[in-house]
């Protein structure tokens, strides 16, 4: 069974519930998965430092904040300088999220830093493959309505408790992530 570690920073919770939807995605295709959550201060424990050199996939996860990702993951991904020494992550799928409170707020400028932080550690990156929700009879709620190939990019109100946001669509678009994910995991046993 492939194992896929959603590693993410959250200061709201909405970016928690995007993991989660991710994870069930990973899961509903028939891979382990597991949430690391980066605490307040910025870190991660010894055990799931092991945990993500011991996946086959890592999925990298922050709220966007002004154009970029969080400070506390900006310092995870500082302190991997260990992992990317021994080229321990060499590899090993990517792939990335973000969520912001409006539509656009940058959200791409954080997908591409993820994407140049898996590309220093040598990982192969993993896009939505899903095409976006772009017609005149488009609802927000449709699958991939934000349009992201790059990664998942999902959208709460800024206004918005957790259980508000993100909406079911950008939740289902997380999970054909995930699921996504999972498939190209498998592919490169």
């Amino acid at each position: 069974m492939k194992k896929v570690a959603i590693v993410y920073h959250s200061g709201y919770g909405h970016t928690t519930k995007a993991a989660e939807a991710v994870q069930a995605g990973v899961a509903a295709n028939g891979a382990a998965a597991e949430l690391i959550l980066i605490d307040a201060e910025g870190n991660i424990t010894e055990a799931q430092w092991a945990s993500l050199a011991a996946a086959d996939a890592i999925v990298f996860g922050s709220p966007t904040y002004m154009g970029t990702v969080s400070w506390q993951f900006k310092k995870f991904a500082d302190a991997s300088s260990k992992p990317w020494y021994h080229q321990q992550w060499k590899n090993k799928i990517a792939a990335g999220f973000t969520n912001s409170a409006t539509m656009n707020g940058d959200k791409l400028s954080t997908l591409q830093y993820l994407f140049t932080f898996s590309q220093q550690h040598s990982m192969i990156w993993v896009g939505t493959g899903l095409m976006p929700s772009n017609s005149k009879a488009a609802q927000r709620n449709d699958v991939n309505y934000v349009g992201s190939f790059s990664g998942l990019m999902t959208q709460s109100p800024s206004d918005s408790s957790p259980e508000e946001g993100p909406l079911p669509g950008d939740l289902e678009t997380a999970k054909l992530f995930g699921q996504r994910i999972a498939e190209v995991a498998k592919k490169f046993s």
